[in-house]
């Protein structure tokens, strides 16, 4: 368990801003072109089908399972996207994680094709031109893993090199 996310008293101040923890990137590869569903109900479903990719940092590593899940999005009408995503994760030990998370995209209409295009090179600097975050939840039956299955995290994401990249923290 990360030594931030233990619970003790003396560090605890209910007025506080909650802190943020790096956990790892994750570089995931999508399958493209992305399935278009069309116009719903509740706005367009674009769906992108995950093929594989990587994860990386200081309290985890390993690879995203091929064929493991997708990224489920809905154009609302008014431009925005709402992120339903799904994916497992194998890390370096043989350790299976879920992860599920909900989130916001969204844009200015003149960088909507920027910001979708999965297949541009990475562009950290260009990151700026759309909002990309989301609220991951994990799943694990292995015990080295458990911390995960309580904490909240937050991604900070961005498109490019065939996928999302996102950057995980723990909320502490």
């Amino acid at each position: 368990m990360l030594e931030s996310l233990k619970l003790k008293e003396a560090n605890w101040d209910a007025d506080s801003a909650p802190g943020l923890e790096f956990l790892f990137e994750a570089r995931v590869k999508l399958h493209v072109p992305a399935m278009d569903v069309g116009p719903t109900p509740d706005g367009a479903r674009v769906i992108f089908f995950v093929k594989g990719g990587a994860f990386e940092g200081p309290h985890l590593r390993g690879r995203v399972i091929p064929d493991s899940g997708a990224d489920w999005i809905r154009i609302r009408p008014d431009g925005s996207g709402v992120l339903d995503v799904r994916f497992c994760l194998e890390t370096h030990d043989n350790a299976l994680l879920y992860l599920y998370w909900q989130g916001r995209f969204w844009s200015a209409p003149q960088d909507a094709d920027y910001a979708f295009d999965v297949e541009k090179p990475d562009d950290p600097a260009g990151a700026w031109r759309y909002y990309f975050r989301a609220a991951p939840l994990f799943e694990t039956s292995d015990p080295r893993y458990a911390w995960l299955n309580n904490i909240i995290a937050v991604t900070k994401s961005r498109t490019g090199d065939g996928g999302p990249i996102h950057r995980v923290f723990a909320v502490t």
